[in-house]
């Protein structure tokens, strides 16, 4: 399987105010095709959003595909990649025994995320990356939306 066989999904999240209202962004490029979605809750924080951005990135694949999804936040990189095994193995508990934050989000990007073949990079945010600046843009549109 070639890179162009790829779904490339930028993703980013955004706050007014944590809590406050927020947005979420994604850039979805397929074969040279860009999509753009964005949406945004009333009271929300940043990590209910980025997490949002990453699961309406998935929700609108219309099959199952190989994804290469691009954060910038470090919360959804280390939940997918290190602790979400760990919560689940613990009943949805954290180390000290809490319950985990935003668990809901949580278990439907697990769910949808078991849907594809996902590849999942950090990517520093606000330095330039113009797929990460793209999600970015979108994310504010998101809250903007809710704003007007």
């Amino acid at each position: 399987m070639t890179n162009t066989d790829w779904v490339e999904a930028y993703t980013d999240g955004a706050c007014k105010g944590n809590p406050g209202p927020g947005g979420w962004g994604v850039l979805l490029i397929y074969k040279g095709r860009r999509k753009e979605l964005y949406g945004g809750e009333a009271n929300t924080t940043n990590n209910r959003m980025e997490l949002r951005a990453v699961i309406e990135a998935l929700k609108s694949l219309k099959r199952p595909v190989p994804i290469h999804v691009h954060t910038d936040s470090q919360y959804v990189h280390k939940g997918i990649s290190e602790w979400l095994a760990v919560w689940k193995r613990k009943g949805w508990k954290t180390a000290d025994g809490k319950p985990v934050k935003n668990q809901d989000l949580w278990m439907e990007l697990d769910e949808l995320g078991s849907r594809h073949q996902v590849k999942w990079e950090w990517v520093k945010g606000h330095a330039g990356h113009a797929g990460n600046e793209e999600a970015d843009r979108l994310a504010n549109r998101g809250v903007d939306s809710l704003l007007i």
